[in-house]
């Protein structure tokens, strides 16, 4: 899945947090919102638009960012648990310190489970399956 896909992808199911999603889904996704958040944040400082005098303070713009991809990055998360066979709900361990977040980590670095699950159909299968026969 290219990069353009992958966000596409997210930002098309943007609050939708059933079905599945792949890894390259996932990790392309994360990567958009982390260069967008270095963006944001180079906007800020240029503009002078930072919220507190601290150095790593967010500002303005990153604020808006942060709060508009806060959903499909939420639901992306969720889809990628539901891959490897696991609830949505698994993203609440990321709020206990350290050990939460290596969790979480080790979950979506996982491959997916193959073939359908409670979840819905292999996303890796999905190509395949939609591709014309040349028969």
């Amino acid at each position: 899945m290219s990069p353009i896909d992958a966000t596409k992808s997210v930002l098309s199911q943007y609050a939708g947090f059933g079905g599945r999603a792949r890894r390259s889904e996932y990790w392309w996704f994360f990567l958009f919102t982390l260069i967008l958040g270095i963006v944001a944040g180079i906007l800020d400082g240029a503009l002078g638009t930072k919220i507190g005098s601290d150095p790593s303070s967010t500002g303005v713009i990153g604020l808006i960012v942060s709060l508009a991809l806060l959903l499909p990055t939420l639901a992306v998360a969720a889809r990628r648990l539901h891959d490897t066979d696991r609830s949505g709900w698994w993203l609440l361990i990321g709020l206990v310190p350290l050990v939460g977040a290596i969790v979480l980590l080790v979950f979506f670095v996982k491959d997916g489970t193959r073939g359908s699950n409670r979840y819905g159909a292999d996303p890796k299968d999905a190509p395949h399956a939609a591709a014309p026969s040349m028969a």
